[in-house]
């Protein structure tokens, strides 16, 4: 009854293991092992049954030895010798009977050890299975949340790479028409360039540069007739293309002014150049003031840090820079 509620608490453990979700490697090794222990159960069974028929067997000829010695008994004709061997031949069987009994006890005792031995692997092992399947659940629910975190990034990723490229086409764009403008101009004051003025374009914005001999007499802000006609040049090109931006730089040397003149600094003289150029700009034309912003540098961006007449004469100068609407660019940047 004991060896069947083994068995059967065994192999309840052994259906309860076989639906554990755990990894075909390790499940195949728990199963060789309750293969082996089957095996060994069985053996101890075939073992325990043939005690058990040796033991009803010497029961029977212990039956028969006392039947016997009662008969000769009865009798009388019982015989000191033959009572001494039938005697000798009790005690024998009667040990074996013994010998026999102790050792299907042991059997029984050994079977029950095993089977609490085998009970008590296979717990340690269903425990150490629950514990790889709570493992396996948590190592599965943290790479599905670094899956969906990778998946975001990408969808991220793919967002931001579609925003760039329709940027870096935008800048394409802008860049392409900083370069037509740059030519347009070339073509509308070709008579003024390299003649006091230049035009170049770095950084997707054209500047046109022009000296002081070309606009102002020396501590004046009156724009002379030449330097008017360079400018009405310059504002027929702007009056087309009412997506650039203007900014007016003036620019001095560095020997202050005259002590006694209407410009109380360098930074006066300059900012006042810059607003003469726009008021010629704006005059008769149909470009939007809102376009223009006037700035003065005085002496702090010279291009030449040379303290010559040469150097100081190329500082002396007004720079307008044509800069294309980037707002388009800034929205796709927010």
């Amino acid at each position: 009854m004991k060896q069947s509620k083994a068995i059967l608490k065994i192999l309840t453990l052994l259906l309860i293991i076989s639906q554990a979700c755990v990894p075909p490697a390790y499940f195949s090794e728990v199963e060789s092992e309750r293969d082996n222990f089957k095996n060994e159960r069985d053996e101890l069974f075939t073992e325990n049954e043939k005690l058990t028929v040796d033991n009803t067997e010497l029961q029977a000829d212990l039956e028969l030895a006392e039947k016997e010695q009662q008969r000769i008994a009865e009798q009388g004709l019982a015989n000191a010798e033959e009572l001494k061997i039938l005697k000798g031949r009790y005690h024998q069987l009667e040990n074996r009977y013994n010998e026999l009994q102790l050792a299907q006890n042991a059997l029984i005792s050994g079977s029950d050890a095993e089977t609490r031995q085998l009970m008590e692997r296979l717990e340690n092992t269903q425990k150490d299975l629950y514990q790889r399947e709570d493992q396996l659940n948590q190592m599965q629910a943290k790479l599905d949340k670094d899956r969906e975190a990778l998946d975001n990034l990408q969808q991220e990723l793919q967002s931001k790479s579609a925003r760039l490229i329709e940027l870096e086409q935008v800048l394409q764009k802008k860049d392409e028409e900083a370069e037509n403008l740059k030519q347009k101009l070339s073509s509308a004051l070709m008579g003024f360039e390299n003649q006091g003025l230049t035009i170049t374009k770095k950084n997707g914005k054209v500047y046109v540069s022009l000296e002081e001999e070309l606009l102002f007499a020396s501590g004046s802000t009156e724009v002379d007739p030449r330097g008017r006609s360079a400018l009405r040049k310059l504002a027929s090109v702007l009056e087309q293309n009412p997506d650039i931006n203007i900014m007016i730089e003036g620019h001095t040397d560095d020997v202050p002014v005259i002590p006694g003149s209407k410009y109380a600094d360098n930074w006066d003289l300059s900012v006042q150049r810059a607003t003469a150029i726009i008021r010629i700009l704006l005059d008769g034309t149909t470009i939007n003031p809102k376009r223009l912003t006037a700035a003065g540098r005085s002496e702090y961006m010279p291009v030449d840090s040379r303290k010559t007449a040469e150097a100081r004469q190329k500082n002396r100068r007004t720079e307008i820079i044509l800069a294309p609407n980037l707002d388009e660019v800034f929205e796709l940047l927010d």
